[in-house]
């Protein structure tokens, strides 16, 4: 629904909080339904929650994986595998943009044709 590229060297809250508020403008409806915002271990923090509780009237939920063996995280395997499909496109492989609207074009253009073939009969 909302792609935000940003340099790697930010603050991944930072990011997420300006993604966020972008969300909000965008989509003000499903904002106002919203009550808890699932978020890895990198999101953890008092400032993050309260950065969301201010934007969106919404909780965060951590989910973290505290085992050293692999274990499914309920909801994150859906993140992970959208990752694993970008993967398979020769652009978003690799990062050779310079500019971050390349790169949020690319994955806009990629989550299309993946919506796309889905809904094809087989």
């Amino acid at each position: 629904m909302k792609v935000i590229v940003t340099e790697a060297n930010g603050q991944e809250r930072v990011g997420a909080a300006y993604g966020l508020m972008a969300w909000r403008e965008q989509y003000p409806e499903i904002v106002e339904r919203l009550h808890t915002v699932l978020a890895d271990a990198g999101y953890r923090g008092d400032k993050f929650r309260l950065c969301v509780w201010l934007l969106m009237q919404a909780g965060v939920e951590i989910r973290e994986n505290l085992k050293k063996e692999f274990e499914v995280v309920a909801k994150r395997w859906v993140v992970e595998r959208t990752f694993a499909w970008f993967n398979l496109y020769h652009r978003l492989s690799k990062d050779y943009e310079l500019l971050p609207e390349v790169s949020e074009s690319g994955i806009y253009a990629v989550m299309i044709h993946l919506m796309l073939r889905s809904l094809a009969p087989s």
